[in-house]
């Protein structure tokens, strides 16, 4: 069985607003009860935290917090999708509104050094468009690809990852896909711009989150990883391996293939569900996959796939995850 190191997002541990329960699916809670949950997590060892967070609870109280439940901090999300940014972060068509972005992501840069954290993490999710003749295309693409690859130069210390995602909030992403942002991040021409493959938005967007790693390996742009699950017409982020623990038996079986070393994360929300256990459940399962692949017969399914023969190479997968 391989070390393995699992994350969260620390928004798996908050309560949930949708447009129904405006009110919420239970009470509001601080960042430091957040990190308190995380740290009831049996085998949690790093979360990624959203900045800024509320004024009244500083940098240090985190650290305190992080320290007393033996967690460190792998990545630093920075809050570009909420009201402020509603047209956009780097995309917005207000030049001062694009500077703002910038400056958040900068602030979440220096949080980065201060927790030696792995990466700031980027999910533009306002970036892109709602309806036919909305935007000017080819400008839209040029702010998103100018907007990331001005910071990434401004930071040439640390690493960016690019969370895609096909749409919510908005209709159309500008960062959809795999293949989309790969081609964005070429265009900057930075080296310190990967991706964060999210599992649960591959599902949402058509693709095969195997292939979708693969494609990102190699490019050598797989600079991170979260998993969940989903009914693939919408992002649920469900417990791993729910609906589709097949999938994300081929998507752990990839990044293995390709040494692929990195932290294993959730991004769940467990809108009614309890929160750590929703953790510890998704975390057995991934234990389950590692110990799976160390079962897996390689030899036989490479051969298998040589010839792409399907009931074959089903058969050996079925025996290794389930014993049958």
């Amino acid at each position: 069985m391989s070390k393995l190191t699992f994350g969260a997002g620390i928004w798996h541990f908050a309560t949930y607003v949708d447009r129904y329960a405006t009110d919420g699916y239970g009470p509001a809670k601080s960042l430091i009860e957040m990190i308190d949950l995380a740290g009831q997590v049996r085998d949690l060892s790093v979360v990624d935290i959203n900045a800024p967070w509320s004024a009244d609870v500083s940098v240090d109280e985190v650290e305190v917090a992080l320290k007393r439940n033996n967690l460190s901090v792998i990545g630093i999300t920075p809050e570009i999708y909420n009201r402020e940014f509603s047209k956009g972060a780097f995309t917005n068509p207000d030049a001062g509104i694009r500077r703002r972005a910038n400056e958040v992501c900068n602030d979440a840069a220096n949080l980065v050094r201060r927790f030696g954290a792995s990466y700031v993490k980027l999910w533009p999710g306002q970036d892109g468009w709602d309806y036919p003749f909305q935007v000017d295309h080819k400008q839209l693409w040029r702010h998103s690809i100018e907007g990331i690859g001005e910071l990434a130069s401004q930071n040439p210390d640390l690493k960016f990852v690019i969370e895609y995602k096909p749409r919510e909030p908005r209709v159309h992403m500008s960062y959809g896909s795999m293949a989309r942002t790969l081609l964005g991040i070429e265009a900057m021409g930075v080296p310190n711009v990967g991706v964060l493959l999210d599992f649960g938005h591959a599902l949402f967007g058509g693709e095969s989150p195997a292939d979708s790693a693969q494609l990102a390996i190699d490019h050598g742009r797989l600079f991170g990883m979260d998993v969940n699950d989903n009914l693939r017409a919408w992002d649920d982020d469900m417990v791993a391996g729910t609906v589709h623990p097949i999938e994300l038996f081929e998507f752990f079986y990839t990044l293995r293939k390709n040494n692929w070393e990195g932290v294993w994360q959730l991004d769940q929300f467990p809108f009614r569900e309890d929160c750590v256990e929703a953790a510890d459940m998704a975390i057995d399962f991934l234990k389950h996959i590692d110990a799976s692949l160390d079962r897996l017969d390689w030899d036989a399914l490479a051969a298998a796939q040589s010839r792409q023969n399907a009931m074959g190479a089903q058969k050996i997968a079925r025996q290794a995850l389930f014993g049958f």
